[in-house]
C-alpha cells in the first residue's frame, strides 16, 4: 500500500539515517479486540451434537471435540474459541441456528477476552 502526499495520515512514512543507512519509522497497528464463545451445558442437548457442532463450527479434532463437550458437560460452560467479535458472533449465531434446526436449547454466548 502507498500512501497519498496531501491526504490526512497520508505523505511518506518518516526516513531517517542511522550510521548511513535509511530507516523507515512504521505505525504500529493495534490488534484488534478478541472475544470469546462460550457454550453452555443444558440438559437436553445431546453431547454427540455438541461435539460434532465443535467439529463443524469450530474446526475443533474429534478429541479436542470431546475434551471440550465434557469440560462444558461438568464445568456448566467452556470457551469453544476466540475470534473478533464479528466472528465470534457469527459462531455463536451458527450454534443458536444449527441447535434451533434439531429442536435443542444449546447456547451460545460472547464474551470479551
Amino acid at each position: 500500500m502507498s500512501e497519498e502526499p496531501g491526504k490526512p495520515g497520508g505523505g511518506k512514512p518518516r526516513e531517517e539515517r542511522e550510521g548511513g543507512v535509511a530507516t523507515q519509522e512504521r505505525k504500529q497497528v493495534e490488534r484488534p479486540p478478541r472475544f470469546k464463545v462460550v457454550l453452555y451445558n443444558d440438559d437436553y442437548t445431546p453431547m454427540e451434537f455438541v461435539v460434532a457442532l465443535l467439529e463443524q463450527v469450530f474446526r475443533r479434532s474429534p478429541v479436542e471435540a470431546t475434551q471440550l463437550m465434557l469440560q462444558i458437560h461438568r464445568g456448566g460452560r467452556g470457551v469453544a474459541g476466540v475470534y473478533v467479535l464479528e466472528v465470534a458472533e457469527t459462531r455463536a449465531t451458527t450454534v443458536h441456528r444449527l441447535a434451533e434446526q434439531r429442536g435443542y436449547p444449546l447456547q451460545a454466548g460472547v464474551e470479551p477476552e
